[in-house]
Order: structure tokens, then sequence, then C-alpha cells
């Protein structure tokens, strides 16, 4: 018997309330946990979803268990959180995580991802090598804002119907430029594969210790990315015709009014993402970046 029965391990389970046809994987894994004795326990929205929905006739079986708990906000504890779905899903199960430090695993429904990196097929595999403590804890900065906290970015930008955007900045109070552009881009190396490198910003590998700063269309094509030292703090005073400007935290954005100080600093907290000793950083990123592919 693996270690899991000896420690009945609690897992929280976060998923893809959009993403319909992945029941199969659900199954797969909660069947797997339950055969280890483990507790779980699923987050609300994703537990509706799989129980309302039918997948050709016959609903996901476990939703009727009275072995699977049911929580919601924050309210949840656990040795360790799952995401299902992909690198978005991901995000969004850290920021619920928030600071408990509670390590996350990320079973990918879809195509490998630089954060959930597990495929369905390797279900029972990974979490065997859980069980048995063949993993490592990749531990990822947390930059903040007043509007909150984001694993990859937060971005100030214009609004769809706006024209560019004047973004003062200041790094540790020296005054380092004023963007015109559609917007920046601060970036953790957790985020550089994904909005900043859309925007001609550097790949950032994990744990290097960074923050980049990345204008989104800048009007002046002299203005390039800037990378500093992640205990640096960023300040950002955003001037808009239109008055008001977005600020998007992982993607999650809100209005704030012109003139509002967005800073911009590393979090006192790191999130824990659970890797596989078999997993490596360069051949996620050959995979998805396709180096190599060209066979010319």
């Amino acid at each position: 018997m693996s270690s899991m029965t000896q420690k009945k391990l609690r897992f929280a389970v976060f998923g893809n309330e959009y993403q319909p046809k992945k029941s199969a994987s659900v199954q797969r894994l909660f069947d797997f946990l339950r055969s280890q004795g483990a507790e779980i326990s699923v987050d609300r929205p994703f537990y509706e979803f799989l129980y309302e929905r039918e997948y050709g006739g016959t609903e996901v079986r476990w939703c009727e268990d009275a072995e699977v708990r049911v929580f919601e906000g924050d309210d949840f504890d656990a040795d360790y959180v799952i995401s299902m779905g992909g690198d978005g899903t991901f995000l969004k199960a850290a920021s619920r995580v928030g600071n408990k430090g509670i390590p996350i695993i990320g079973v990918n429904m879809g195509r490998l991802g630089f954060l959930a990196d597990v495929l369905p097929s390797e279900i029972e595999q990974a979490f065997d090598a859980l069980s048995r403590g063949d993993y490592s804890l990749e531990e990822h900065s947390v930059i903040e804002c007043a509007s909150g906290c984001a694993l990859n970015d937060i971005a100030v930008l214009k609004r769809d119907t706006a024209s560019m955007i004047s973004i003062r900045t200041w790094v540790n109070g020296e005054y380092l430029v004023t963007y015109q552009a559609d917007g920046l881009i601060v970036s953790t190396p957790t985020g550089s594969t994904a909005y900043n490198l859309s925007n001609g910003g550097p790949i950032m590998v994990p744990q290097t210790g960074v923050l980049c700063l990345t204008p989104v269309a800048p009007h002046s094509l002299n203005i390039r990315p800037i990378v500093v030292n992640d205990d640096t703090v960023i300040e950002l005073e955003v001037e808009s015709r239109s008055r008001n400007f977005l600020v998007a935290i992982d993607g999650r954005s809100e209005k704030l009014e012109q003139g509002t100080k967005v800073v911009i600093r590393k979090a006192p907290y790191r999130v824990k993402v659970v890797k596989r000793l078999d997993m490596r950083y360069y051949s996620t990123l050959r995979e998805k970046m396709m180096w190599g592919a060209d066979k010319r």
C-alpha cells in the first residue's frame, strides 16, 4: 500500500466550469484518490458544474458520494490543492489559495501547460510519485497591488474605446519614464511566457528573482522591456483622455479612475507548485514554443 493510505491526505479540488466533456479525467482522478483513502473536497461552482451536467446520459458518479465535501470561498484546508484545467484555471486556484501555503498540483485537461503539467493519462503515476515523496516544490513569487495579487502579471491598460494612455513610472522612488502606450505589463518569471511574451517581453526562467516592465504597443519604437530586481517597488500613475483605465490582475480587470496611483511590489508569500522530478522546465519550454519543430 502506498503511504497515501497511512496518512489520510486531504485534497481540495478546483476546476474549470467552462470545459464540458472532461468528466472522464475527473472521474479517473477521484476514483484513484478514493482507492488511496484520500479525503476530497470540491469548490462549489466546480461541484455544481459536474453534478448538473450529463455526459452521454450518465452523471458523474462520485457527485452523489457523501465522501466528497463541498467548500466555498477560502473556507478550505488541505494537504494539496488540485487544479483541473489549464494554466488559467491554475491562476484562479492560486489566487484562492493565497497565503495559505498549500502546494498546488495542476492537472491539465487540454495541452501541456507550464503550471498545469500533469496530463490525464499520467494521473495515477503522478499521484503515486506524490505519495512516495518523489516531487519537488517550486516556489513562485507573487506580486501585489491594492487591487489584488498576481502569480503572472499586473497590467495597466487603456479601455477599449480609449486612445493610448500615459503611464508615469517610478522604480524605487526614482523616475524612470512616461510610457505612451496601450498599457504596461509588470510580469513575474512565471508570467513571462504569457501576456509578457506576446508583447515582445523576455522569457524569464522561474526563480530568477526578477520582474519585467513590458509596454503594450508603445508609441515610441525605442522603448524596450526592462528587467528589475523583484524587491523593487514600482509606482505607476496613469493619465487617460477617457479619465479612467483598467488594472488587470492575472487577467481579471477592474476600472480605476485617472490619477489613481498603482503601487506594485512583491507579496510577502510565495505560491508552491508541485513539480514531478521528471518534469523539466526547458523541455516544456521547447515544446510550448515549438523550438526545433521546423525540419528544414
